[in-house]
């Protein structure tokens, strides 16, 4: 349990400082832009855990402690719906309805997509 425990504070953290360093990346280049880092590593995280979910499945002779390092550590440290929630919250107060809206539908139904796509890729 500790190996396991271990491989997901890791992930947690490589998947913490990925989301931080996309963020950042976007708003020094894009500020009036600044969810579109939240939307690419909530989209990339969702096909990753599709993915990775399927070929688990395939593949369960990788070790526990990789496949949920992975998963719940990297995964789990690089999406963040909690930023998501309180970035289209200030859309909405900002008056910025439509854009808000977009970015809703984006992330949710471009993240069902995505997870769809990649457990298909995986299962093909």
């Amino acid at each position: 349990m500790i190996k396991v425990l271990l491989a997901v504070a890791a992930g947690g953290a490589l998947g913490s400082c990925l989301r931080f360093l996309t963020s950042y990346w976007v708003v020094a280049n894009w500020p009036r832009h600044f969810y579109l880092g939240t939307l690419l590593v909530n989209l990339v995280g969702c096909f990753a855990i599709g993915f990775l979910s399927a070929w688990f499945l395939l593949r369960s002779d990788l070790p526990l402690p990789l496949r949920t390092g992975l998963l719940a550590g990297v995964l789990g440290g690089l999406t963040t719906f909690s930023s998501f929630s309180l970035e289209l919250l200030k859309l909405l107060e900002g008056g910025q309805v439509p854009l808000a809206l977009a970015y809703l539908l984006g992330s949710v139904g471009g993240g069902l997509l995505a997870a769809w796509c990649g457990m298909s890729l995986a299962r093909w």
